[in-house]
């Protein structure tokens, strides 16, 4: 079988998904967890964008040891120099050079011609080459390109030293049999395209982004630019697991085979579930809760007879386990610490022992922990930005015939803090008691509660979504208590947009910071 190279571009694009930003310490976390899945290549950031995004992109690339660490930039000597900076440290650097073709975008972002375009591509790329042995290019909004220009641009980048140039559905426009014509034309129709690696990156705004990624392999495509669970800018991109197994179940058809350690599927996808905030949806393929859940009396039968009659692969095969380790008060550390690297987290030995005096707590008021309390307790624990502000005390009043009052006590940069508030409700008492006292000038665009376990005595989950000054930062937090676990989530997302102001500032007068970046 021939061999697919897999580019993850989770920590890049899947970043992009509103809420869904991950500090250098998570980043770090899922660099080495791609690692344990075999990704060919990470893309780890857009270095140019703010002093944040420089400093992950540097350290993922001092961290990664096995695949290439790919960093993106324009068609800007400025940004290539920043992101080879940020990647020149990793065993396997590559820089990622864009620029959109599409007469769209050339007439109406640009302001380009077609000349002066192939122009900035010769240029862009021979210099990144200067630098790297390794420069992909790649078309944006390639699938609504003018073919012969596509070509042209191609060509170009692969003379001047591009060795994968790369067809980005970048609007998830095309369908599965124009974009399979796409593939074959720019293979039939750029001379020296034998020189270089032909990939596909597409979103998924139809729901057809695995679709066409299939149908640009197939056309002889050789690396698919996916994320995991599928994440990413509107829509999302086509999803890691999706076309890993697809590729696996239906090699009989394909012919193609990846890298990929499959087990190590469903702990990454948890992983970047708890990391981003962003729940998979039950019914999601490969990774959902319901994947292989079978409900009906007919389909139960046939699968206890063999499970061939209604399941195309087993769940062991993306790690998976049926014997799932159930803990509880009296479950010791190493079985505190099998369950977490059962669900994609390599912790240190410091971060293990603080996760087991958490879960001890826990155990002494739950009778049994599932799976969902610990990835709880990871997320509020271990994958915390620094607080500056603290939930100390909190006592609301409430009630038919009472006005929802909250009495708040806070620790704001080690400053003890107290005031109190009302609201329509408890939980807004408690907002509007704690925005009043930090000063905070961010919106609450979203708030979502739900049950991280099942049974009366399950832990309440909250997710917030703060928006201030273009930027959008997710808080979460858990409590038996879902008026408390409001509370923590709405501090959380204040401390991680806090964290972001920071953070997400130009390097310097050289760089200014456009959003970003769509490919």
């Amino acid at each position: 079988m021939e061999r697919v190279f897999i580019f993850d571009t989770t920590m890049r694009d899947g970043e992009q998904s509103p809420g869904a930003s991950m500090n250098i310490a998570e980043k770090l976390h899922l660099a080495g967890q791609m690692e344990k899945l075999g990704v060919d290549a990470i893309e780890a950031g857009f270095p140019s964008a703010s002093e944040g995004s420089f400093h992950s992109v540097s350290q993922i690339a001092q961290k990664v040891r096995n695949a290439h660490v790919v960093a993106i930039s324009r068609v800007r000597k400025e940004e290539i120099d920043c992101a080879w900076s940020a990647v020149k440290a990793a065993a396997r650097p590559r820089l990622h050079i864009f620029i959109a073709t599409s007469d769209i975008h050339l007439d109406h972002k640009l302001k380009m011609s077609r000349d002066k375009v192939i122009d900035a591509v010769v240029t862009s790329v021979r210099y990144a080459t200067s630098l790297s042995g390794h420069v992909e290019f790649s078309a944006e909004d390639a699938s609504r390109s003018d073919r012969d220009f596509l070509c042209r641009v191609f060509e170009a980048a692969i003379d001047a030293g591009a060795e994968i140039v790369n067809i980005p559905d970048t609007v998830g426009y095309a369908v599965p049999d124009e974009f399979f014509e796409l593939v074959s034309y720019v293979r039939s129709h750029t001379p020296n395209i034998h020189r270089a690696v032909l990939s596909v990156h597409c979103h998924d705004d139809l729901g057809l982004a695995t679709a066409n990624t299939i149908a640009g392999l197939r056309a002889g495509a050789r690396q698919a630019e996916v994320t995991v669970n599928g994440i990413g800018e509107r829509a999302g991109n086509a999803s890691l697991e999706e076309v890993v197994m697809s590729l696996h179940v239906r090699a009989d058809r394909l012919n193609l085979a990846t890298g990929i350690n499959k087990p190590e599927i469903y702990p990454t996808s948890r992983l970047v579930a708890t990391l981003t905030g962003i729940v998979v949806q039950p019914n999601k393929a490969v990774v959902g809760a319901n994947a292989f859940a079978h409900q009906s009396g007919i389909h139960q039968d046939g699968i206890l007879k063999n499970t061939t009659t209604y399941q195309i692969m087993e769940p062991e095969t993306i790690g998976l386990s049926r014997n799932r380790l159930l803990l509880g008060k009296h479950s010791g550390r190493h079985a505190l610490k099998k369950k977490v690297e059962e669900l994609g987290h390599n912790l240190s030995e410091a971060e293990l022992d603080h996760l087991f005096k958490k879960f001890k707590e826990l155990a002494d008021k739950r009778r049994e922990i599932l799976d969902e309390d610990i990835e709880v307790l990871v997320a509020e624990e271990i994958f915390r930005v620094p607080d500056v502000f603290q939930l100390d005390y909190l006592n609301v009043v409430s009630g038919t015939v009472a006005v929802p009052t909250a009495t708040v006590k806070l620790k704001v940069r080690g400053r003890e803090f107290q005031n109190a508030g009302f609201g329509v409700g408890p939980i807004d008492a408690a907002f509007n008691t704690i925005a009043k006292m930090v000063g905070t000038r961010s919106s609450l665009v979203r708030f979502s509660i739900q049950s991280a376990t099942g049974g009366t005595d399950a832990q309440g989950e909250v997710t917030v979504r703060l928006q201030e000054e273009g930027l959008t930062a997710l808080g979460k937090g858990a409590d038996p208590d879902i008026i408390t676990a409001s509370a923590k989530a709405y501090i959380d997302g204040l401390n991680r947009m806090e964290h972001l102001k920071k953070n997400l500032i130009p390097r310097g007068k050289e760089r200014t910071w456009s959003g970003p970046v769509e490919i």
